[in-house]
C-alpha cells in the first residue's frame, strides 16, 4: 500500500498535478484559471466532505462543465491528510484503552 501512495506521488509530482485535497490556496492558484475566489470555493467544498473523484469539481461554486473539461487534467484526488492522522488517532485510543484495562 506504501509503494501505491509513494507511486501516486511521484505521478503527481512528475506532471505537476494538484491534489484537491491537500493543496494549500497558493498551490490551487498556481493552476492556470484558477484565482483566488476559485482556490477558497475548493478549499470551503473540501471542509465539508473530501473529494472523491475530481469530477466533483464541478460541484464547488464557479466551475462549470467547459471549465471541468479544461481544468481536469490538472488535477488528483488523493485521500486528504487530517483523514489519516484522525484514523491513526482513534487506533491509538483503542490500543490505551486495552491496555488500561488490564491493568
Amino acid at each position: 500500500m506504501r509503494f501505491l501512495i509513494l507511486g501516486f506521488l511521484m505521478v503527481s509530482w512528475l506532471f505537476g498535478a494538484v491534489n484537491l485535497n491537500t493543496a494549500s490556496k497558493e498551490e490551487l492558484m498556481s493552476v492556470k484559471g484558477i484565482g483566488e475566489a476559485k482556490a477558497q470555493a475548493i478549499i470551503e467544498y473540501r471542509s465539508n466532505k473530501p473529494f472523491q473523484s475530481v469530477s466533483e469539481l464541478g460541484n464547488v461554486k464557479g466551475f462549470g462543465k467547459k471549465t471541468l473539461e479544461k481544468l481536469k487534467g490538472e488535477f488528483i484526488v488523493e485521500e486528504s491528510l487530517p483523514a489519516k492522522e484522525s484514523k491513526k488517532t482513534k487506533e491509538g485510543e483503542g490500543n490505551k484503552s486495552k491496555k488500561e484495562s488490564k491493568e
